[in-house]
């Protein structure tokens, strides 16, 4: 390592520091938070990228984003690319212009995945591959208004997906809840994407430094330098708000709750995949009505007249 990495170097050791360089990061979606959270991995000593948008630097995003006018009208993936580069010439980034959809091979051989997409059903499709792959995942969330956000580290089968962690946060946790009940993160359109800017830059980069100060802390893990979190989920006050309900919380504070993950999740439950394997032995006679409903494996089953 070269002398640029002297203080960085002087806090975690040389030996975690190596570590660092070691390990390989995906980031999907490089908006306001994503390009942070990569930017500052890069700058911590993360060596090896890969880094995936589909979308484009424009004027009004530079008020809100790690790259400035000189990258309007690049790649968001591509501009941040050149930023971590600036910064650790030595970093190998596979840069991805596209959707995510259309390049899940990339993430094969990532230690973390950073999902910092906007639109929920992106999420829940990186959830699905993240559990295929036995990929970590962290999540961050900037609440309407930058009032506050949220991050977890998603463990393959060791806690929530984010499936299920999604829906006992919005179930359980009383910020900014829309009509319908959802944790409303700047007004979900339509498509599922958010509509409204979450905040000023600095609210963004308050909720982003903590996602990559854990994100950090979870690939040091195995190592003197990780510390044992109080629990699954953090969550952030930016100003005096209900985070349980009838418990505000003051300004610039914190609160960890644990999300367990729910057995019956259509996504990671027991019950579905216990399903599953009975299926792929050819073992369905032995699987009850109450485990196909939990399942959703009876979706496509239609029944003829007469039958019972």
């Amino acid at each position: 390592m070269s002398n640029r990495w002297e203080r960085v170097e002087g806090l975690i050791g040389s030996d975690n520091l190596n570590l660092l360089a070691e390990k390989k990061v995906g980031v999907v979606g490089l908006g306001s938070g994503g390009g942070f959270v990569a930017l500052s991995l890069a700058m911590s000593g993360v060596r090896h990228f890969v880094l995936v948008d589909n979308d484009v630097i424009e004027s009004g995003n530079v008020t809100r984003h790690v790259a400035d006018l000189r990258y309007v009208g690049e790649n968001k993936a591509a501009a941040v690319a050149d930023l971590i580069r600036q910064r650790n010439p030595e970093a190998r980034i596979d840069a991805r212009a596209g959707l995510i959809e259309d390049h899940w091979d990339c993430l094969d051989d990532v230690d973390l995945l950073v999902a910092a997409v906007d639109n929920e059903q992106v999420k829940y499709a990186i959830n699905e591959q993240c559990l295929k792959k036995g990929i970590s995942a962290s999540y961050a969330g900037v609440y309407e208004r930058g009032e506050g956000g949220d991050h977890v580290i998603i463990k393959p089968y060791a806690g929530p997906c984010y499936a299920c962690w999604s829906e006992a946060t919005r179930e359980g946790v009383k910020i900014a809840l829309n009509p319908v009940g959802d944790l409303d993160y700047g007004m979900i359109g339509e498509a599922g994407t958010l509509d409204a800017e979450p905040g000023l830059w600095v609210n963004v980069t308050k909720v982003a430094g903590i996602q990559t100060d854990l994100i950090i802390n979870e690939l040091l893990r195995g190592t003197s330098a990780r510390e044992t979190m109080p629990a699954n989920t953090l969550i952030v006050a930016n100003t005096y708000m209900d985070i349980i309900e009838g418990q505000e919380s003051e300004p610039h504070s914190g609160l960890w709750i644990e999300i367990e993950r729910d057995p019956d999740c259509l996504v990671c439950g027991e019950r579905l995949r216990q399903g599953l394997r009975l299926l792929a032995r050819e073992e369905s006679d032995k699987i009850s009505l109450e485990d196909l409903a939990a399942s959703g494996l009876t979706t496509d089953i239609v029944f003829e007249e007469g039958d019972d």
